[in-house]
């Protein structure tokens, strides 16, 4: 085995735990759904038609940025082309679609999901609704690239959710953010109007978590 091979084998393997872990977190069901890694210029992909929750790595395809298959029995998912678009589009690493409850039930209703809580900046703030479009077209690609810019999740009206970030697990927690996100604002309406972080709000946290270094773990001595 060359060591090309060997690294596209682990990618194989990832992204069937990925699929496992997200399984788990109830944000992929049965069949609906994928998960894809970039390794250079290869991709790593979830095939068509797998129960996700059981993906093995002979459930996951290897294709060119191109899309030809270059290693796996099974055809990949439908929505490769949308996998694709999002690496020569946002050079990211990895990706998740999922029909999650919650990012899914949000997509029904709104066209764009706002910004309630701060944790959302690490998604771009408010997350966009691309409108819907046919599963695995063309339209429906391009239409959750453009809801993806300068965002790294976008809503799929009346479909589901898309997540990247610049490896396999990053692209998860970006997932399952996304899902908490819509879940907290589902909540909030049955009490009332959510409140939106205006831009004002929005900037004063990312200049606060740029200066405290938020989200990363320090030692004692920093804090001194």
């Amino acid at each position: 085995m060359t060591e090309a091979s060997a690294v596209l084998d682990e990618a194989r393997r990832a992204v069937a735990r990925a699929c496992h872990g997200l399984a788990g977190e109830g944000l992929l069901i049965g069949t609906a759904g994928n998960v894809s890694v970039r390794v250079g210029e290869h991709v790593a992909v979830t095939a068509t038609g797998i129960v996700l929750g059981r993906a093995t790595p002979a459930e996951v395809t290897v294709v060119d940025l191109a899309g030809e298959v270059v290693a796996g029995d099974l055809a990949p998912t439908s929505e490769l082309e949308l996998h694709l678009g999002i690496y020569r589009r946002y050079d990211a690493g990895a990706a998740v679609h999922t029909h999650s409850p919650q990012a899914t039930a949000v997509s029904l209703v709104l066209d764009e999901l706002p910004c309630v809580h701060y944790q959302q900046l690490a998604l771009g703030g408010s997350v966009r609704v691309a409108p819907f479009a046919v599963f695995g077209s063309a339209e429906l690609a391009a239409a959750t690239l453009t809801a993806l810019d300068g965002r790294t999740a976008a809503l799929l009206a009346n479909h589901g959710a898309i997540a990247h970030g610049p490896t396999l697990e990053a692209a998860m927690d970006n997932a399952l953010l996304l899902e908490w996100a819509c879940g907290l604002y589902t909540r909030a309406t049955a009490l009332g109007a959510p409140r939106v972080l205006d831009q004002a709000q929005q900037d004063a946290v990312l200049a606060a978590a740029v200066r405290t270094g938020y989200g990363h773990p320090r030692r004692v001595e920093e804090d001194r």
